[in-house]
């Protein structure tokens, strides 16, 4: 991660040199805080100050550079890079939705950039990291699928769909993580009905999770609340075909033997090892 982050900051400097900052001339443009008239440096100027306050950890003065750039020369050579890279100072800052915005910007502007892998992957970064805990709204974890899903459909086979994969599934496990809170809460109160819509969410919608076995025995539960004798019968088969070795198994297992339902029903397996301990 933090090596693709100096390739993409570094490349603009490998693909013309120092020497190349200095060319241009003073333009008279909008301050882009103000907007008031000033005399601004050549746009090569104000690019190069930006990288130099990106190396210093002063994101908030590159982001400034880069935007004056963007704001007062679109048509410069280092205009696009500068979009990218405003996009990439505020996102250092933790300034997600500006950072968002300029990322959008620059994928709306320059959809076949050879850096557009990268605007992508850092708009869907921009997302995840403000993903909150699974009792909070999902919002940003819904918005962070999407965005990491477009990583890994538009450039399967590059670096950035292979960390996206992962934080994928992360972000799948914590909306698995929020129904099965919200399923929960609604059996405690008895609200059957209500949980098993929850429930039967996870299984269906989040099949690669691990609350997938939770939901299962869960919905046992609930069925067997509820009278369902044959629907918690069915779903305890298909969570004792899948997790035969896990906990939540061996308790769907033990109500329907409390019951007398153990008709047709394999007794659960030892433990499959390290895997089924997480179920």
């Amino acid at each position: 991660m933090t090596r693709l982050r100096h390739l993409i900051v570094l490349a603009p400097l490998a693909l013309g040199g120092c020497g190349l900052f200095g060319g241009g001339h003073p333009h008279t443009g909008k301050d882009a805080a103000s907007g008031k008239e000033k005399i601004l440096p050549p746009a090569g100027t104000l690019y190069a100050n930006g990288l130099a306050y990106l190396r210093k950890g002063e994101n908030k003065k590159a982001s400034a550079a880069f935007n004056e750039v963007e704001v007062n020369y679109p048509y410069s050579t280092w205009a696009t890079h500068a979009e990218l890279l405003h996009g990439y100072a505020e996102y250092r800052r933790q300034d997600f939705t500006t950072a968002v915005g300029a990322l959008n910007r620059f994928i709306q502007l320059h959809p076949a950039s050879p850096e557009a892998a990268y605007a992508y992957y850092l708009r869907a970064l921009c997302y995840y990291e403000q993903i909150e805990g699974v009792r909070h709204d999902q919002t940003f974890t819904l918005e962070a699928v999407q965005a990491l899903q477009d990583v890994v459909t538009r450039f399967p086979d590059s670096a950035y769909a292979r960390d996206a994969r992962v934080k994928l599934r992360l972000a799948e496990n914590r909306l698995a993580g929020h129904e099965m809170a919200i399923g929960r809460f609604y059996e405690r109160q008895n609200l059957y009905a209500a949980a098993i819509i929850k429930y039967q969410a996870v299984v269906q919608d989040f099949q690669t999770t691990t609350f997938v076995p939770e939901a299962l025995e869960r919905l046992v539960e609930c069925y067997l609340d509820l009278g369902l004798t044959k629907e918690a019968h069915r779903t305890a088969a298909v969570l004792g075909y899948n997790y035969p070795g896990s906990r939540w198994y061996r308790d769907a297992y033990a109500k329907l033997r409390a019951h007398g339902l153990l008709n047709g029903v394999a007794k659960p397996k030892r433990s499959g090892g390290f895997l089924f301990g997480l179920f």
